[in-house]
């Protein structure tokens, strides 16, 4: 298994251009199966998700061009040969659920085992099943795996207990083809739906009101392609935000969207980063001033986001005062606070609260495990100010998100390689 090697880097000075979105790109793909035509998608970020989606869109029939360097996917899904989604790659990506409202939509059939991914807390996929039965599907679900079937979608009125960002998606792309037309209540409103919700109305679908909670979509009788540019990836801006902040450096993120960021942008100005909306890009500053605790609260969108809650902790960690975190959102998201505990840090866990001692220069290299995708930035980013050698194990999950991230940190001054451990 391969390893990042951290070393302490001293401030990161330079620009940065943020890639296309994971958590957008990755529906937007599911969703090419709703159409018999090629859709193209630009600024596809190249990422370990992105090509077990591709793997799968394959294994259903449909025909799948990459162009890696120009991060552009071309999918054909003219003949869909099967509904049922290999166990093999549904267990390394929960993103794979997002074909389950495509599948029943088009085909009137969906089958996959239980959906995986990182190890973050309880994500049930009742929300999803709800919201398909209100479109009239039969739900067969048992421990291991679920099946969809409808002979026929109507469109209904689904109120969410939860806006569920999966959920919202999934029936948004089932309801364009329903007969009829469907509300979605306390619906997600991250930019991710909304880039969703363009691109299917760029094939033809009549969606209004994504970004807000109450979503409407008139049912159409089929869509066609379309070519369509991902969103930049607001979690992989917020993460080199932060790591300008810990580093006390000064970046410009190229390719972002500040409103994308606005609850980051937020509580790193309450700990005195400077940041500012230049034309070039957002320019982050964490030299300018003496760094301070902050308290945050992870919450659905426009809340601060769950993704962003284990980088700002490490930050955290390096600033002067005591800060609170608070995650709401999954009940086991703290498990890279023993991680960072590894390398001095000291946070407290109780139960959903994590008390966070800051003190600048805390931290020692040690050897540490990337718990999940965002813990494991998190990591890279404390060992980037730790004293000594830090290494960062299970680096797998962190390129499940993070496009070239140990080139990208390289090139701004962030003393990190990707080694293959022997052992």
């Amino acid at each position: 298994m391969a390893k990042y090697l951290v070393e302490r880097s001293g401030p990161l000075v330079g620009e940065v251009a943020i890639s296309g979105a994971k958590n957008a790109v990755l529906p937007i793909l599911a969703a090419t199966v709703l159409t018999k035509e090629p859709c193209e998608i630009y600024d596809v970020p190249q990422l370990r998700d992105v090509d077990v989606m591709c793997r799968i869109l394959r294994a259903l029939g449909a025909r799948v061009d990459e162009d890696p360097k120009e991060h552009t996917i071309v999918v054909e899904a003219a003949e869909i040969t099967d509904t049922e989604i290999p166990y093999e790659f549904m267990k390394q990506m929960r993103a794979s659920i997002f074909l389950m409202g495509p599948l029943l939509a088009r085909m009137g059939s969906a089958v996959m085992s239980m959906p995986g991914g990182c190890a973050i807390g309880n994500r049930p996929i009742d929300l999803h099943n709800k919201g398909l039965k209100a479109l009239g599907a039969k739900i067969l679900q048992d421990d291991d795996s679920v099946e969809a079937i409808a002979r026929k979608l109507t469109g209904n009125k689904v109120y969410l207990d939860f806006p569920s960002v999966g959920a919202t998606e999934n029936i948004m792309m089932a309801a364009t083809l329903a007969e009829g037309t469907t509300v979605i209540e306390n619906a997600a409103e991250e930019p991710e739906i909304v880039d969703l919700a363009n691109f299917l109305n760029k094939m033809g679908a009549r969606i209004r009101g994504a970004g807000t909670d109450n979503i409407r979509i008139e049912g159409v009788a089929s869509l066609h392609g379309t070519r369509h540019a991902v969103i930049p990836d607001r979690i992989e801006t917020g993460t080199f935000m932060v790591a300008a902040a810990i580093t006390r450096g000064d970046l410009l993120l190229v390719n972002s969207v500040p409103d994308h960021v606005r609850p980051v942008i937020a509580k790193l100005g309450e700990c005195g980063v400077v940041i500012n909306d230049e034309v070039d890009g957002l320019r982050i500053r964490g030299d300018l001033k003496k760094l301070r605790a902050t308290d945050i609260k992870t919450l659905p969108y426009p809340g601060f986001p769950t993704d962003m809650q284990a980088p700002f902790m490490a930050f955290l960690t390096t600033v002067q005062g005591s800060s609170t975190v608070i995650e709401t959102v999954f009940e086991n998201r703290f498990m890279h606070a023993d991680e960072l505990n590894r390398m001095g840090a000291n946070i407290r866990v109780e139960d959903r609260t994590a008390y966070v001692p800051g003190d600048k220069n805390v931290l020692s290299g040690a050897s540490v495990i990337a718990t999940d995708l965002r813990a494991g930035a998190a990591l890279v980013l404390a060992g980037l100010v730790a004293e000594g050698h830090t290494e960062v194990a299970n680096v797998h999950l962190v390129e499940r998100g993070y496009e070239n991230f140990v080139d990208k940190l390289t090139a701004i001054g962030g003393k990190i390689r990707k080694v293959e451990d022997v052992a």
